[in-house]
């Protein structure tokens, strides 16, 4: 006869996973990378960072695996929220906005490992290994960035104009940037970012200043030359 406390063992043996991401198609290919991997488990999935409080408030993961740029309440938020927690899960950032100082931003808010969207399928399994033992994990793109700042050496010396520019906008502006893309008004992103109207258009014109085009057309072309969306 089996163990009954051996056959809870193994069951409980793998590690479990969040998913936080507002594009769906981004949620579907990670879980459909992690069924591959016997030792992990997806668990569940939110859609803004609303919704991953709400489910850790009723429910736990070993990893949670978090986008930045989320509606009702970005990846920066959540992770402000999750040091009032008393049981926090190990997080990976999945992000396509890779900039020194937003990784340096996340770790010293607690997250353990950080990963770009356009690499997930190669890092994102030993990410989510690494972080469930407490290790940091880092896609070597971010290494290098990261050993460049450390080393005082710029790290855009073969960046592109478009990603030099992409590596200036602040972490709002590329919010900003992503929702104009997706063809939202000024007032519903206003009510995504919980601002005025008036704040959404002043970036707006400080964009279309910046990224040196004609209008909100100019800025949506440029987001998606650049993957935002």
């Amino acid at each position: 006869m089996i163990d009954e406390e051996l056959v809870e063992f193994f069951k409980d043996d793998k590690i479990t996973v969040h998913i936080a991401d507002d594009h769906q198609i981004l949620i579907d290919g990670v879980i459909a990378v992690l069924g591959l991997e016997k030792d992990i488990e997806v668990v569940g999935y939110s859609l803004n960072g609303i919704e991953v409080l709400n489910w850790f408030d009723e429910h736990s993961a070993d990893v949670l695996v978090l986008d930045i740029n989320m509606p009702k309440l970005d990846g920066i938020e959540v992770l402000k929220k999750f040091q009032t927690y008393e049981d926090v899960p190990h997080v990976v950032i999945l992000s396509s906005y890779d900039d020194v100082k937003l990784i340096k931003e996340v770790l010293s808010m607690g997250a353990k490992g950080f990963v770009p969207k356009k690499s997930a399928g190669e890092h994102i399994v030993q990410a989510i290994r690494n972080v469930s033992k407490g290790q940091q994990y880092f896609s070597e793109e971010v290494k290098e960035k990261m050993m460049k700042t450390l080393m005082g050496k710029p790290t855009h010396d073969k960046v592109s104009p478009e990603g030099m520019l992409m590596n200036s906008l602040t972490r709002r502006e590329y919010q900003i940037l992503k929702l104009i893309a997706q063809q939202y008004t000024t007032k519903e992103i206003a009510v995504e970012l919980h601002v005025s109207d008036s704040t959404i258009e002043t970036h707006r014109k400080n964009l279309i200043k910046k990224i040196n085009v004609k209008n909100s057309v100019g800025l949506a072309i440029f987001a998606m030359k650049n993957e935002i969306i």
